[in-house]
């Protein structure tokens, strides 16, 4: 059972970051992000959000930056709106899943065109 409560921590803090960071974080070095996951630790102290950023890499590391200068701001208000004992303690990681299955689509187009196979 302890995975399928990770399992909902996880969903509701995408949920509720995904809100915060696009109400309440005005920073404008932060892109246009998107929560695509957040794996939460089995006993619920830490959870790492994984993100991705539209833009170049300038975009992509400066809204890292910010999302982690903003970790402790954005703990304190998951803390309040949902009401937990104990908020985990939030890592921001760049998702880097969409850049990858835009290349791997680009090199089966590439290989499905070329005659040769090659």
């Amino acid at each position: 059972m302890q995975g399928k409560r990770t399992e909902r921590v996880g969903s509701l803090l995408q949920m509720e970051l995904g809100k915060l960071i696009l109400e309440r974080v005005k920073d404008p070095r932060l892109g246009f992000i998107t929560i695509t996951h957040v794996k939460v630790t089995s006993d619920l102290k830490s959870a790492v959000v994984f993100f991705t950023v539209m833009g170049d890499e300038t975009k992509k590391r400066d809204s890292l930056n910010v999302l982690k200068r903003a970790a402790g701001f954005l703990q304190r208000e998951i803390g309040y709106d949902l009401r937990m004992r104990y908020t985990p303690r939030l890592q921001f990681e760049l998702d880097d899943m969409v850049d990858k299955s835009f290349e791997i689509e680009e090199v089966i187009k590439k290989i499905g065109t070329d005659p040769s196979g090659q």
